[in-house]
């Protein structure tokens, strides 16, 4: 099901999407005619309407060729919806396993519970997704009216090989002192590149980028590295392995912003490092190790602790959670809550997750074809969304699993 195949057949896997390169994937796991087929995270990473999309065809096929498959993802709302069985596993056994159904609306074992508990939903709290044992009274959250960023009619053209790319059409959005705005839309839908221009890690054709009331678009991004605004903007980004040398530890990459856009002497600046690990929860002995020698959730925290060392006032969040399972997805977006609230940042969190970015944002931006189709409050858009593109989506992501029985949280 790719359009215009023979267009695409000398295409290499850069010039493809993230939804195209998946579908070369299933056709490459097809070619002998398999019996079973093993499908591990065949979704991460993917947009929503993409990721439906891509299980509904895994589903068809199975269905058409009377396949077996085994799908492995720390989804549970896509696990639900498309698996038969369910075995989950923790520490090299499987603990419990049965119907979708039956397993997630009454889990017998206490880590299934735990899962089920941690993932995202609506009416719950980004509190109400850790262990008992971990929750704390949640910070108060005072974002202000005033605007620390404001983008006006900001528009980026590519010029591709048949004429010019229209990636941002004329967007205009604010972002609030201490607020935290999400960003969501389909893959090509031009997030990335909003925020890479304002990252300043791309310039825009036109527009405006006022921050704290001054341009940012007038100093080109080559230039940014050395402007004195440069330590006010950070962002975690989406690989938290590939956006880490690999031959820097922990403590070296957490160390590299202090390094070179402060003036802290080295004494200063290994306190400063300490002083982060412990306030995104990493143990000060795991600074010592590479990016290899880290599990998922430690990379995450390394990414925030690197992009917090220079005390940002605003902080783009790309995609930091998408690679993580639903225990430690909860853990990190505590976490940001938490520093939110301590460091008075604003942030900007681009997702595909809906679930999670209504727990984690305020104010919700939807992007299609480069364009804004709708924005407003968070509850507002995704409980009575006005544009059909915001239904789309809404519809499109999988439904999270409910308990039969009171989750913990509710008892409590």
């Amino acid at each position: 099901r790719i359009r215009d195949a023979e267009a695409r057949y000398n295409a290499y896997p850069f010039e493809l999407s993230g939804g195209m390169c998946q579908r070369i994937v299933i056709a490459l796991a097809l070619a002998c005619d398999p019996k079973l087929l093993i499908a591990d995270e065949p979704t991460t990473g993917l947009d929503i309407t993409t990721q439906k999309t891509v299980m509904d065809l895994i589903a068809d096929l199975i269905a058409e060729r009377g396949m077996s498959a085994i799908v492995i993802t720390h989804d549970l709302g896509l696990a639900a919806q498309y698996c038969d069985r369910i075995a989950v596993m923790k520490d090299g056994e499987v603990v419990e396993e049965g119907s979708a159904e039956r397993l997630f609306s009454a889990p017998r074992n206490a880590y299934t519970r735990k899962l089920v508990d941690a993932t995202p939903r609506a009416g719950a709290s980004v509190r109400s997704l850790l262990p008992a044992e971990l929750r704390t009274p949640a910070p108060v959250l005072e974002p202000t009216r005033a605007p620390l960023l404001e983008v006006r009619d900001l528009v980026k053209t590519y010029q591709g090989k048949s004429g010019p790319v229209h990636a941002v059409k004329g967007i205009s959005f604010s972002v609030g002192k201490g607020q935290s705005v999400g960003l969501v839309g389909e893959s090509g839908c031009g997030k990335s590149t909003t925020s890479s221009i304002l990252v300043r890690l791309a310039d825009p054709t036109s527009g405006e980028i006022l921050f704290n009331g001054k341009d940012l678009a007038k100093t080109p991004a080559r230039d940014f590295a050395r402007d004195p605004r440069r330590p006010k903007i950070q962002m975690v980004f989406q690989d938290a392995t590939d956006s880490f040398n690999p031959r820097h530890t922990a403590r070296q990459s957490i160390g590299e912003p202090l390094a070179r856009l402060t003036g802290l002497p080295a004494g200063q600046r290994r306190d400063r490092i300490g002083e982060l690990a412990d306030l995104v929860g990493l143990p000060r002995p795991l600074l010592d190790r590479f990016p290899h020698q880290l599990s998922g959730g430690q990379k995450a925290r390394v990414g925030i602790a690197r992009a917090i060392a220079v005390d940002p006032e605003f902080l783009i969040l790309d995609e930091p959670t998408a690679a993580l399972d639903v225990s430690i997805q909860a853990i990190v977006l505590n976490l940001l809550v938490d520093l939110r609230a301590k460091l008075g940042m604003s942030y900007l969190f681009v997702s595909h997750d809906l679930h999670v970015v209504r727990l984690l944002c305020d104010h919700v931006i939807v992007m299609r074809d480069g364009e804004i189709v709708e924005e407003g409050p968070a509850d507002q858009v995704m409980e009575t969304p006005a544009h059909p593109y915001t239904q789309e989506l809404l519809a499109a992501a999988p439904a999270p699993p409910v308990l039969a029985e009171p989750a913990s949280s509710a008892a409590e």
